[in-house]
């Protein structure tokens, strides 16, 4: 019994050898995107985000270009912060091309050539107005990228005598696609018709380009109305490859030249570009590969002329599946074989054909996004990176994918993290941690940011759940659409409907609840702040939407908004939208909230939270707003992350526990 004793005591100090996470854990993690192999298959290039230290000059994480073997060994590091260097790609002679700002070399920014072996980076491009995204062609004599457009002489001059005035939605500035000539350096525009291009792939052969674009700029263009073109390189008349409606996402040419795999959306009103099709490049219809699939599909990529590989979340996690083109089951859907579906949540894949590498970024629960390598067919990828080792003194608390049923019976899933110190049979205040969107998804990898401390709550004392109500992604087209006309109804429902589970199984205190989410998640957590406020002790509203009525009057995207999302406008049903706006239901209202906002967000306009923080002063319900400057929709700068993320904790430990 003796030795029972001592072994029990070994083993529980062996579980809390380490120290909860802090805020400052948080501001300070490190970590890894944008890998590229190179042509052998023997490095990768790929990029480390670095936050800036307390004593920086204010502003957001620098990016830094790292080498590997894909073996794992030789890391080297190959540019250095505070310069930002990012997007790197290798050159048909071996070398290193990368995107950068060095305001002593170039206003604007510019690619630049980095020796492998070593060496100064040098200045490849010297574009007037700059360089956007770009990709070498796959035979080495061109690179196609992206341009803004800048100010002509004559407006810079009439801004100059104070004609500067903003007419809305009639100064289009477009994004336009060009070509430089390597061997020239000449530059010249792909074609001169105005589209305002959002993203392109070279050919396998090079002869041409497909690309996305808009006719005319605007965040609700970009996201409900690109086409696809086909031009001819280096220059040509762009074609139409076929009419989309709604949002597209990913796209790959196949090796022959002949189809184009991309995803887009089964309707104008879908939320999310989340099914995969194929088209021949020069024009027809559209094969849909994956109708009524359960899960949502986020890259495309093609292993020979006949399948398609594609990434998707389904649920809370990530699975990597080939998609037969030509082979269709007896009932004429598309032929699925997952590939790869590790425990890590996958960022981003990419295949490399000549090796058969998978290259991937992926984060777990104890880390977020690391470089790893893996193999078709194989169940485990090979970790390269370790880019944060500072957490291997931290204690992180459990958590797992739970599942629960909506009010109607809708299978609704989320992730729950555990208090860091959980003792089974004790109940524990809960928190809400709601993604936004809503079509996001909470996934089951690494949950913790600075306008999410998931683990900082946790390490806290308190259970975080993050649900994936009707209207998220990973469950498929019916499920992502599930919501429309109905926001804040049955989607909230399937939210209050996982906190009673929580509460049967024991878990929770159902009088110690609190909530908090950004944008459509601020939204929600706005909805139980008002409408359901007897079920809440505190709310934190982040970005959150107010008013439904005000809100599609200042926001950038009132067609996503409405269309996509309400599936109605605003005034062809106003007792409705006001209904279901949270400052209908003020007169109810008693939670504590605590109201945050980036007074640069362009997306949600700070006037929503003054909205409801004013009012609730006026009522003498407990509340406070935050307003952090220069911030957008979501907070960049260090000091702001610090400085919300001691709020937020502190204003659930005063209310909810």
């Amino acid at each position: 019994m003796k030795r029972i004793f001592t072994t029990l005591i070994i083993l529980t100090s062996m579980v809390w050898a380490g120290r909860p996470i802090t805020a400052e854990d948080v501001v300070n993690l490190r970590y890894i995107t944008q890998p590229a192999i190179d042509p052998s298959g023997k490095y990768i290039a790929y990029v480390k985000v670095i936050p800036r230290n307390a004593d920086e000059k204010r502003g957001g994480s620098y990016r830094e270009i790292w080498v590997t073997a894909a073996k794992g060994s030789d890391q080297r590091q190959y540019t250095y912060s505070p310069v930002n260097s990012w997007s790197p790609q290798w050159t048909p002679d071996g070398n290193l091309s990368f995107l950068s700002n060095r305001k002593d070399h170039h206003a604007s920014t510019q690619i630049y050539i980095l020796p492998f072996r070593g060496g100064e980076a040098k200045l490849l491009t010297n574009h007037k107005t700059g360089v956007g995204s770009y990709q070498w062609s796959p035979d080495g004599k061109w690179i196609a990228f992206t341009s803004r457009d800048g100010k002509s002489a004559e407006k810079k001059k009439a801004e100059k005598e104070g004609y500067d005035m903003i007419v809305m939605d009639q100064d289009h500035t477009y994004t336009r696609l060009w070509i430089y000539n390597v061997k020239t350096g000449a530059y010249q525009k792909v074609f001169k018709k105005d589209l305002n291009v959002a993203s392109f792939v070279w050919a396998p052969d090079s002869k041409f380009i497909v690309f996305q674009a808009t006719d005319k700029t605007g965040a609700d263009r970009d996201l409900l109305e690109r086409s696809i073109y086909r031009v001819k390189a280096p220059s040509g008349n762009p074609r139409k490859v076929l009419e989309t409606p709604g949002k597209l996402g990913d796209m790959a040419l196949s090796p022959n030249n002949e189809n184009l795999a991309f995803l887009g959306a089964t309707s104008y009103n879908d939320p999310l570009s989340q099914s995969i099709y194929v088209v021949p490049v020069k024009g027809g219809k559209a094969n849909l590969l994956t109708p009524d699939f359960k899960e949502s599909f986020v890259a495309v990529d093609w292993m020979d002329d006949n399948t398609v590989l594609g990434k998707s979340y389904r649920g809370t996690k990530t699975v990597l599946s080939t998609i037969d083109t030509k082979d269709k089951s007896p009932e004429g859907v598309a032929n699925q074989t997952d590939v790869l579906a590790p425990n890590e949540i996958l960022s981003s894949v990419s295949y490399h054909k000549p090796s058969g590498k998978l290259v991937i970024t992926a984060s777990g629960h104890a880390h977020p996004n690391e470089l790893y390598v893996g193999s078709l067919g194989s169940s485990e990828i090979k970790r390269l990176t370790k880019t944060n080792p500072g957490l291997n003194q931290i204690d992180f608390a459990k958590q797992e994918t739970i599942s629960w049923t909506g009010p109607d019976g809708l299978e609704i899933e989320g992730v729950l993290t555990y208090p860091l110190k959980y003792r089974k049979g004790k109940r524990y205040p809960l928190v809400l941690q709601i993604h936004g969107g809503p079509e996001g998804t909470s996934l089951d990898g690494w949950n913790t940011r600075a306008t999410y401390p998931v683990q900082l709550l946790a390490a806290e004392g308190f259970v975080v759940l993050e649900p994936n109500y009707r209207g998220s992604g990973g469950k498929g087209v019916a499920f992502s659409k599930a919501d429309h006309d109905d926001l804040g109804g049955l989607e909230f429902d399937d939210v209050l409907a996982g906190i009673d589970h929580l509460v049967a199984q024991g878990i929770v205190d159902d009088d110690k609840v609190g909530t908090g989410g950004w944008s459509y998640g601020g939204y929600f957590s706005a909805w139980g702040a008002t409408k359901h406020t007897d079920r809440f002790k505190a709310s934190m509203v982040g970005a959150g939407l107010t008013n439904m009525i005000s809100f599609m009057g200042t926001t950038d995207i009132p067609y996503e908004m409405s269309v996509v999302h309400w599936n109605q406008w605003w005034f062809d049903n106003p007792e409705f939208h006001w209904e279901r706006s949270p400052l209908s239901h003020i007169n109810k209202a008693k939670t504590p909230t605590l109201v945050i906002h980036g007074l640069k967000d362009v997306r949600v306009h700070p006037e929503q939270g003054l909205e409801l923080w004013q009012t609730l002063k006026i009522k003498g319900v407990d509340t406070e707003l935050v307003l952090y400057p220069r911030e957008p929709h979501g907070l960049l700068e260090r000091a702001h992350k610090l400085d919300y993320m001691e709020r937020l904790v502190s204003w659930y430990k005063k209310y909810v526990k």
